[in-house]
């Protein structure tokens, strides 16, 4: 099994290498990677960084200022949103976050009833965090490795619409007719391949962490027990309790005990995690309308 996977990995590779056009890396985002990587990069070198990028200085402001994170007096520059109240860790996969998903544009047909990008993006992100607070401490995958695959989690949706234009108007029909079905089972009939495949590949073309790869190929397996299995198993553990909740695409379905068992976290307490996400809904939705301001 192991053998045909990674020869279809291959072949996918090959495939997408040889047919598509591969959107470039952003220039903010291939700055982040370096800071990202560098074991002596400063809250100044990032600020730098964020600085450069109007857009993305605004974003970092505005989400220190943001009601979901009360932060006490006014935020008035990025290092003060830095050092008073995201942090370094938050910052930099925050910012690698956005810059990954503004390189590709939002595709204007979507299935209908489906949960914008952004906010999904963000209360995954969000659901996260929580859960990993909630890991007992030598059990927890790195915080913000996970945090950035919450946000970067459907991000092969993007590269699918840019891929495959005028397959995925298809699959959006496809998915509004049958929500008894995943997208990943409608993309794969359709074109071979899924959002997940496509997504891991290109964070391994851009030369991102594995762990994000990973995470992002593995999410909708909850039986994964593979190398770097804690990222993969959070973001499906987010994703479907969130789905359960009407947040997100597809079907609702029971989540597995020994997903709980492999976390080292009890229901209770990731229920309790996503209670406390969705109490602040408004300050997320608000914080998604910023990158993504409704139609």
């Amino acid at each position: 099994t192991q053998a045909v996977q990674t020869f279809t990995t291959r072949r996918i590779q090959q495939r997408l290498e040889a047919t598509i056009e591969i959107p470039p890396l952003a220039q903010t985002a291939q700055k982040v990677i370096k800071l990202r990587v560098s074991p002596d990069a400063t809250v100044d070198d990032i600020t730098g960084v964020v600085e450069t990028d109007p857009a993305l200085a605004a974003q970092v402001v505005s989400w220190a200022a943001s009601p979901y994170y009360a932060a006490p007096g006014k935020i008035r520059s990025v290092e003060d949103a830095i050092v008073r109240v995201l942090g370094f860790d938050l910052v930099i996969n925050l910012a690698l976050g956005l810059a990954l998903g503004k390189s590709l544009s939002l595709p204007k047909d979507h299935p209908q009833h489906a949960t914008p990008y952004w906010q999904q993006a963000i209360y995954t992100a969000a659901v996260i965090e929580g859960l990993n607070r909630a890991i007992p401490r030598a059990q927890r995958p790195e915080a913000g490795i996970c945090y950035l695959a919450g946000l970067l989690h459907n991000f092969g949706y993007l590269v699918l619409a840019h891929v495959f234009p005028p397959h995925f108007s298809l699959i959006c029909r496809h998915l509004e007719v049958n929500p008894h079905l995943t997208h990943s089972q409608v993309e794969h009939h359709l074109l071979g391949i899924t959002r997940e495949q496509i997504g891991a590949w290109l964070m391994r073309y851009w030369g991102m962490p594995e762990e994000l790869s990973t995470a992002l190929r593995f999410q909708h397996d909850p039986n994964y027990r593979g190398e770097h299995a804690s990222h993969a198993n959070l973001v499906c553990l987010a994703t479907q309790l969130l789905r359960n909740r009407g947040i997100g695409s597809g079907p609702r379905s029971e989540v597995p005990q020994s997903l709980y068992d492999r976390l080292g976290l009890s229901r209770e307490k990731a229920e309790s995690a996503v209670d406390k996400v969705l109490e602040a809904e408004a300050a997320l939705r608000a914080l998604a309308l910023q990158i993504q301001p409704a139609a």
